[in-house]
């Protein structure tokens, strides 16, 4: 993905500091948007591709409550947070919840940038699987109940004696389904369409 076609969002209460960040990413190219408050940035924010830049400590909503705010969102929104306040809790907090860095004020201009181009390039990773993952929803309801069962047999390690038994089909008519089901799919090999299955089941 062309960083260009992505967004640093900056959400920062001080506006010396917010106008700041904005002119240091914007003299390397990247596209901004500034807001005073978490608030503002949520009444007007619609999932996008970017990073956020964030402040802990605000008026209203903190960082970390935006951070979780974002954390619902799919993909979420990579977050980089900056603070004047800096204390290991807080660190541990905005790290578990996925943070790309955690920087402390005076922020530090290339520590800013190398932590900008991390988040950018995890943003572009996360859009291509949710773009992949939503292919592959459509193509798995282009499949017929029969076609369903034969693949849950196959990525269970079932051969095909064993899933024309299962199924009380021929042999051949148990190729006929998993050749649709691979064709459907656009998958070549078993070991394809188990990861793609398998990729489709929710964790836990």
């Amino acid at each position: 993905m062309d960083t260009r076609e992505q967004t640093v969002f900056i959400v920062e209460d001080d506006a010396a500091v917010r106008d700041s960040l904005g002119v240091l990413l914007g003299l390397q190219g990247y596209r901004t948007q500034s807001f005073a408050c978490a608030e503002d940035f949520l009444q007007t924010y619609k999932p996008s591709a970017g990073c956020l830049v964030v402040d802990i400590r605000m008026p209203g909503l903190s960082g970390l409550d935006l951070q979780a705010v974002l954390l619902k969102q799919q993909p979420p929104l990579p977050v980089i947070v900056i603070t004047a306040h800096g204390d290991v809790p807080t660190a541990k907090t905005a790290f578990k919840a996925g943070a790309i860095d955690f920087i402390e004020k005076p922020v530090d201009p290339d520590a800013l940038l190398a932590a900008v181009r991390t988040a950018l390039r995890a943003d572009a990773v996360q859009r291509v699987a949710a773009e992949r993952a939503e292919q592959v929803q459509r193509q798995l309801q282009t499949l017929t109940a029969r076609e369903r069962e034969v693949m849950e047999l196959i990525t269970r390690g079932c051969s095909n004696v064993e899933i024309a038994a299962t199924l009380h089909i021929s042999p051949r008519t148990v190729e006929v389904h998993k050749a649709r089901v691979m064709e459907k799919l656009h998958v070549r090999k078993v070991a394809e369409l188990v990861r793609i299955v398998l990729g489709t089941q929710p964790v836990g």
